[in-house]
């Protein structure tokens, strides 16, 4: 497939209201952290971050590309703030499982949409995901602690349920979006407090704030789509 047919591809399936109010939503953080003096790097990760996580949702593999690049700029900003267990997940993680994402999603994308095809966990499958997300939250928060992390719950959280997040995204299931919704929640209140000490970070607080929103959007698409189904 030719750069300019994926291009096509990639821009099929949108609905009116997504065409505009997903690039409104774009120039709205641009601007907005333009007129604050926000950190470009700051400024760089949100835009890559929301148009990955709309081109997620939408099931489109181009997510990717922009997650690459989110993931290095979200990484540096966790560096800059001292948040440790964002660090490492973004950087040793969150990395490479986004190359490996472009790889897992090739071989599962319908050939009409050439969106991915979505799945559902069973209950035992889920069960399993959710008691791992508590014995491991609770050892990386002890860890955290130790190292005097700025934020050390709300870091072990969402690190431990980014970690299953990523995993749901790649394996394509919907059940990713609850966790999402969480990890989004918290990260718009850690970068909150991040921003009321000193941090020059306010368009990350966007960027968490409408990750929020879209994962309540598309746990909505996802779940009438598989009911559809």
């Amino acid at each position: 497939m030719g750069i300019v047919e994926f291009i096509k591809k990639e821009a099929d399936g949108w609905g009116k209201i997504e065409r505009v109010l997903f690039p409104l939503g774009l120039l709205i953080i641009t601007a907005i952290s333009v007129y604050m003096n926000d950190s470009k790097i700051a400024l760089v990760s949100a835009v890559c971050g929301i148009s990955y996580t709309i081109l997620a949702g939408k099931g489109k593999i181009s997510c990717y590309f922009f997650g690459l690049c989110g993931t290095l700029c979200y990484a540096y900003l966790s560096f800059k703030n001292h948040l440790w267990g964002n660090l490492f997940l973004y950087a040793l993680y969150y990395f490479p499982m986004q190359i490996l994402g472009i790889f897992k999603w090739r071989k599962h994308l319908n050939k009409d949409s050439h969106e991915i095809i979505k799945t559902k966990l069973n209950k035992k499958k889920r069960n399993l995901y959710a008691l791992i997300a508590i014995v491991f939250t609770i050892l990386l928060y002890l860890v955290l602690v130790s190292y005097k992390d700025q934020n050390p719950i709300i870091d072990a959280i969402t690190s431990v349920f980014s970690v299953i997040g990523l995993i749901l995204t790649v394996k394509r299931c919907y059940e990713q979006w609850y966790v999402w919704f969480i990890v989004n929640g918290l990260s718009t209140i850690m970068w909150i407090d991040a921003y009321i000490k000193g941090s020059n970070c306010f368009a990350t607080i966007l960027m968490w704030a409408v990750y929020f929103m879209l994962s309540v959007y598309f746990l909505y698409t996802w779940r009438k789509e598989l009911k559809a189904e």
